[in-house]
């Protein structure tokens, strides 16, 4: 968990929204079953609450049988279907392309939807973010600049050309994939989508657009939990940098849509119907 004192969003029963962000970290197995959860002072440290609002939402997550209570061990995660593994096969590679804006879930998402499926999970950040980081500081720019024109010039379509490589050479192998990455400007260009899936169909896989909506003040609490550097500038300017976004857009091609705002199911129970969905019609 974050150790970055986040607040979380007004929008919502604050006991409401720890227990969904710790019920997705569970399903992501970010949280690994049997993993002891923080004190609950430490938990309201860390969310900015009451004990209170901890204590809710740890009852919340005990009446779900999302945690235990163990002796000497406290509340622990119980997740016993983690270690089970049955990977979705198709009669072709599927390749789910992931997208949706900074803190939206869609990492999370990817995660757990790799779970269900056994296929790989290649998300941009974690292919990409120590290259990209380093060259950054050759460049003489910060190292979690993602805003400034070098950046968006010379860096970021590198990233994604190293994205779509890997993507590339796993359905070249016969593999599905999951791929997790904003794909704000790439959603936004019909040409690029149609250049993917072609490419995807010479080699006989099949392309599936997902973006995941999320809405402002719920986004607010996934940047704020995770504490990344590189969005500092977001959280900085947060008035601006909404007025500069489209929170309501959809790519321009037949997509899949995951709610991950407060109001939305589950991720995991979202992520199963997704699966069956796109099994179904493979």
């Amino acid at each position: 968990m974050s150790s970055q004192n986040p607040r979380v969003s007004r929008g919502e029963s604050l006991h409401q929204q720890v227990a969904r962000n710790i019920r997705n970290q569970i399903a992501a197995g970010l949280l690994r079953d049997g993993q002891p959860l923080p004190s609950t002072r430490e938990l309201a440290q860390q969310w900015d609450v009451s004990v209170f609002t901890i204590n809710e939402a740890m009852k919340l997550l005990a009446s779900e049988n999302v945690i235990t209570s163990k002796p000497r061990a406290g509340r622990v995660v119980n997740a016993p279907d983690q270690a089970a593994h049955a990977e979705v096969r198709t009669t072709a590679p599927h390749v789910l392309l992931v997208g949706g804006y900074a803190g939206s879930g869609k990492t999370e998402l990817g995660r757990v939807l790799a779970r269900e499926t056994g296929w790989p999970m290649l998300d941009k950040d974690t292919l990409t973010r120590p290259v990209v980081e380093a060259a950054l500081e050759i460049l003489g720019c910060s190292p979690h600049d993602r805003e400034s024109a070098e950046y968006l010039s010379r860096i970021r379509p590198r990233e994604y050309e190293a994205l779509i490589n890997a993507l590339t050479e796993n359905v070249q192998c016969g593999n599905s994939a999951i791929v997790t990455a904003p794909f704000i400007k790439e959603f936004k260009d019909l040409a690029w989508l149609n250049r993917i899936e072609a490419t995807c169909r010479e080699v006989g896989a099949k392309v599936s657009v997902v973006w995941v909506y999320c809405d402002a003040d719920t986004m607010h609490t996934y940047i704020r939990h995770r504490g990344a550097a590189r969005d500092a500038a977001k959280l900085s300017n947060w008035t601006e940098y909404l007025a500069a976004i489209d929170v309501e857009f959809r790519p321009p091609v037949g997509h899949s849509v995951i709610d991950n705002s407060a109001s939305g199911a589950p991720l995991q129970d979202q992520a199963r119907e997704l699966v069956k969905t796109l099994v179904g019609s493979a």
